[in-house]
């Protein structure tokens, strides 16, 4: 276990040395998403209304658990752009002859993103009742863990590509064809309601989606009538699993696919 172990540990820590010794990445990945809210949730505020929202309730309070899923995401494309920086770089070659397993490799380099992203989520959590958002100790709690959820299966994803890329810049291209699309239709930017039904199914294969309904279901706990016709949480927590721990595999056999 100790074999297994020690390399996650070390890449884990690894990650986060980085992230203190580079605090651009804090305000790049905080920052954007954050002017985000602030300007699409403030001009679409008079114009916009979710369907079946509660009265005074506003485009900002809505697009709030969005912005948190956006941090996220974020930070997952911050970390993992780590992995082409390290190819270069010939630290990933030493760690990959290493007598040590590609799953410890890449869940060492999974942990230590989904740490970062779900440090920045909470940081945006305390900004929650600027949004009209009221949390509860056990609300924060759930929250917490449906950030670690959605920033592992994210991670993973970025990863997947990160180990096929040999340029930054072909990276960026890819990501921002990928994650910027689910992202957009989660439900985070705009509800289902209303749609056609061929985007409604696009939604509901989206598995993001449940990421975004299961965050939205903790976030308002104890306030249900602003959650809508959004799916329950134990299938979103499933969904999101499976999601996860796919990912996860995926990226792993990519590890090894193309560095034996």
């Amino acid at each position: 276990m100790s074999h297994f172990w020690l390399p996650v540990l070390t890449l884990w820590r690894r990650e986060i040395l980085r992230f203190v010794r580079q605090r651009s990445r804090l305000v790049g990945a905080f920052a954007q998403p954050l002017a985000f809210w602030l300007l699409l949730g403030g001009g679409f505020s008079a114009s916009f209304r979710p369907p079946g929202a509660p009265a005074g309730s506003g485009y900002l309070e809505y697009l709030y658990p969005g912005i948190l899923i956006l941090v996220l995401l974020f930070t997952s494309i911050f970390a993992t752009i780590a992995v082409i920086e390290d190819r270069k770089m010939g630290f990933l070659q030493g760690v990959l002859v290493a007598p040590v397993s590609r799953m410890s490799i890449v869940l060492g380099q999974a942990l230590g993103s989904t740490t970062l992203a779900v440090f920045q989520g909470m940081l945006l959590l305390i900004l929650a009742p600027f949004a009209g958002i009221h949390l509860s100790f056990g609300s924060v709690l759930a929250t917490v863990g449906i950030l670690f959820l959605v920033a592992l299966a994210l991670s993973n994803l970025g990863l997947i590509i990160a180990w096929r890329m040999e340029s930054v810049q072909g990276f960026h291209a890819i990501m921002n064809l990928i994650l910027m699309p689910i992202w957009l239709l989660s439900g985070a930017f705009f509800p289902a309601a209303g749609l056609p039904d061929w985007f409604s199914w696009i939604m509901r294969l989206n598995p993001l989606t449940y990421g975004m309904a299961a965050l939205r279901r903790c976030l308002y706990v104890h306030d249900q009538a602003f959650i809508g016709q959004l799916p329950h949480l134990a299938p979103s927590l499933l969904v999101m699993a499976a999601f996860a721990v796919g990912s996860f595999f995926a990226a792993t056999n990519t590890a090894r696919r193309h560095f034996q």
